[in-house]
C-alpha cells in the first residue's frame, strides 16, 4: 500500500514554535508552503536580476518537503536544535532516517524522482530554500509582534541578523523590497 502522501498529509498535525506562546499556531504545512513561494520568489529574483541559472521550481517544490521529516521526529525548536554540535549532527542523523522512512513509503517505482527533493543534496538550491525558510520565520516573528506579543521579539532580532549574515543578493533585494509589506494592515495592501 502507497501510504507516502497520507503520510505527508499529516504536516498539518505538527505545530511549530512549540516552546513560544503563540497569537496564532503556525503547523508545519502552512509553514512549508510559504517557504515554498518565497524559495520560489527568491530563486526568480536571483535569475532576474542577478543573472543567475536556479531551478525556482525545484526549489519551491524542495521547499514543500523541507520540513517533512518532522511528521516523524516532530519540529524540534531551533535553541535545541542547534544547542551544540553533537544535538545538530545527531538530530540530522535522525532526519536523514526519517526521510528514508518516509522515502520507503511509497512505490518502488517512485522513491527515485521523490528521493532529491525529501533528501535534497543540491547545494545552491538548499541555499535558497534555507534562506527561504528564515525568511518564513521572520515573517511570523513580525506578525506576532505586531499582535502585540513581545515573546517573539528575541526571536525576530536572531533571525534579522542570521539573515543579514547570508551572502545571497536575492534575500537582500526581498528583505528591501517586499518585506516591508509585511507590516501593513489588509486595507495598506490594496
Amino acid at each position: 500500500m502507497n501510504t507516502f502522501y497520507a503520510m505527508i498529509s499529516r504536516m498539518k498535525y505538527i505545530n511549530r514554535w512549540g516552546l513560544m506562546n503563540n497569537t496564532k499556531t503556525e503547523n508545519i504545512s502552512e509553514h512549508s508552503l510559504e517557504t515554498a513561494i518565497l524559495a520560489h520568489a527568491l530563486a526568480t529574483v536571483a535569475n532576474t536580476r542577478f543573472n543567475e541559472n536556479i531551478d525556482a521550481d525545484k526549489a519551491a517544490v524542495v521547499a514543500m518537503f523541507h520540513d517533512a521529516s518532522e511528521i516523524i521526529t516532530g519540529d524540534m525548536p531551533t535553541p535545541v536544535k542547534y544547542y551544540n554540535p553533537g544535538i545538530r549532527d545527531a538530530y540530522k542523523q535522525v532526519e536523514k532516517v526519517a526521510e528514508d522512512k518516509l522515502l520507503s513509503m511509497l512505490p518502488e517505482d517512485l522513491r527515485a524522482a521523490y528521493k532529491p527533493v525529501v533528501s535534497n543534496t543540491d547545494a545552491e538550491i538548499e541555499r535558497y530554500v534555507k534562506a527561504a525558510d528564515k525568511l518564513s520565520a521572520l515573517i511570523k516573528c513580525i506578525e506576532e509582534v505586531r499582535m502585540g506579543n513581545r515573546e517573539f521579539l528575541k526571536a525576530k532580532e536572531a533571525t534579522e541578523k542570521s539573515l543579514e549574515q547570508m551572502e545571497l543578493p536575492a534575500l537582500k533585494v526581498f528583505v528591501d523590497e517586499c518585506l516591508p509589506a509585511y507590516y501593513l494592515t489588509l486595507d495598506e495592501l490594496g
